[in-house]
């Protein structure tokens, strides 16, 4: 490949993930489903490619990359964008640290994630965090990178842990980051520590319309914690898709699962809880 076409292919990708995946959900009448790969982390590092094509092949539409994706180099994307064009997979979204946002790290991000044809670039944890002012502090960080970003046709998220949900000098951390970020930076919505932080996620989504373009579809239980698949958990699923599709603003979602066993056939089983849920309820998002 000459730097010429090396360019044109990056301007082509740039572009095309400016295309909300919205549109493409509009279209197919349904909400994307996805698989957040930290899922099946250890066979992706074994063999990625295999991974992702067994991926699609159970029917998942749109991946996650998590952090260790920032440590590639251009050319290594291009070949990941090639083998998910082969699977007929997309990439709607990444996890990042802190690094994937400063000033030396952010071009870097922005680079990756054209190229991988992704729509938003998620902080996945805030890091050392110990009081309210903190979180403000990452807050206008990843404000700044945010404003960066759209226009490179990308946009910012903030993914959540347990810990935003339990408050914090009386006030919980979660609020602080919707409230001192742009209106259009993505909050996404990791289900299973929200519900097992005692907090609701239906709830949260409603005050928040807009916002939770995905979320981490993560199941939870108080007798086997996070180590439960999509749907044999305690999580209001039903009231939970609806309030997203009806006003949350979704985009896609994102199965994450975190049973001991073997990682892709719990995943698959989740996908087939989650085709049964969609099998008996109707969408908000596409009922007249």
């Amino acid at each position: 490949m000459d730097s010429l076409d090396h360019v044109t292919r990056r301007s082509f990708l740039a572009s095309t993930a400016a295309i909300p995946v919205a549109l493409a959900a509009q279209s197919a009448n349904t909400i994307p489903v996805g698989l957040e790969l930290y899922s099946v982390r250890d066979n992706l590092a074994k063999d990625l490619p295999a991974t992702l094509r067994s991926v699609a092949k159970m029917g998942y539409q749109v991946v996650e990359f998590y952090a260790p994706y920032f440590q590639w180099t251009p050319q290594r994307a291009e070949e990941v964008r090639s083998i998910l064009d082969d699977a007929g997979i997309r990439c709607s979204s990444t996890h990042n640290g802190l690094e994937s946002f400063s000033a030396t790290g952010l071009p870097h991000a922005i680079d990756l994630n054209q190229i991988l044809g992704s729509r938003y670039i998620v902080l996945a944890s805030p890091g050392k965090v110990n009081a309210l002012d903190d979180y403000r502090k990452v807050a206008e960080t990843i404000g700044h990178a945010h404003e960066t970003m759209k226009a490179q046709g990308l946009r910012a998220g903030y993914h959540n842990h347990d810990a935003e949900w339990r408050p914090l000098e009386g006030t919980r951390p979660i609020e602080i980051i919707a409230a001192n970020t742009p209106r259009d930076l993505m909050l996404q919505l990791d289900v299973g520590t929200c519900e097992a932080a005692g907090s609701d996620p239906v709830a949260w989504v409603a005050a928040n319309p807009g916002r939770i373009r995905s979320l981490h579809l993560k199941d939870w239980s108080p007798e086997r914690g996070y180590n439960v698949l999509f749907g044999e958990g305690r999580v209001p699923w039903q009231k939970l898709l609806d309030a997203a599709e009806a006003g949350g603003g979704v985009e896609f979602y994102l199965i994450e699962q975190e049973e001991s066993g073997n990682p892709l056939e719990a995943v698959e089983r989740c996908l087939a809880n989650y085709r049964k849920l969609r099998d008996t309820r109707t969408s908000p998002a596409t009922s007249g």
